[in-house]
């Protein structure tokens, strides 16, 4: 029997302590001084913004414009961009992105959290949220998460969920530009299947 996916995705998600919701245009000011804050915790892990590209760090013009994009990319079913909140705090970002239909039905995992937050199992937590959501509502078949080798924080973030390592990518994405290494992390929809019961008694 096939399935039909859902035509209205949830746009709010909750586990026991974090929301994830779309950014909008209102979350600018904090997400804006979030960023600041961690600016040396988080360049090191990014891409490096395209030369002459506005910066929306700086201009909340440049904010719009990447809300704008990630609410088309929703609507399109093209990717899932959400704030991660604690106590209507803003603490980081969840993306579900390159979501690739027709025989692949897989999508990119990214997360980053505000470094005075870290430690706290908000992650974590927000990624399960995030796994039920990809498997149980738009009906992916297989999630990756790649990770620097020596960003340790991230890693700490997948091994406690025990997801699946693939292995090392050579020089796999350029990140401040350097083509760097990431290790592999993968679940397919049959383990979130098997494993299901046991992450959200933990997590959610």
């Amino acid at each position: 029997m096939i399935r039909r996916r859902s035509t209205t995705p949830a746009a709010w998600m909750s586990g026991r302590r974090v929301t994830l919701r779309p950014l909008v245009d209102d979350d600018y000011d904090e997400w804006r001084d979030v960023r600041l804050a961690n600016h040396e915790w988080l360049t090191k892990w990014e891409p490096a913004r395209s030369p002459g590209s506005p910066d929306p760090i700086q201009h909340r013009a440049a904010f719009h414009v990447r809300c704008d994009g990630r609410r088309r990319d929703r609507q399109a079913g093209r990717g899932f961009a959400f704030g991660v909140f604690v106590d209507g705090t803003f603490i980081g970002e969840m993306n579900l992105s390159a979501i690739n239909r027709g025989a692949h039905q897989s999508a990119y995992v990214g997360y980053w959290v505000d470094y005075r937050h870290a430690g706290n199992g908000y992650t974590p937590e927000a990624l399960v949220a995030l796994m039920r959501f990809a498997f149980e509502e738009i009906e992916l078949h297989r999630l990756q998460i790649s990770i620097i080798p020596r960003n340790a924080a991230s890693h700490r973030v997948v091994q406690k969920l025990e997801v699946r390592s693939e292995g090392i990518a050579e020089r796999y994405l350029q990140i401040n530009g350097v083509w760097e290494d990431h290790v592999r992390y993968a679940m397919t929809s049959e383990e979130w299947q098997l494993r299901r019961d046991a992450l959200t008694a933990s997590w959610l």
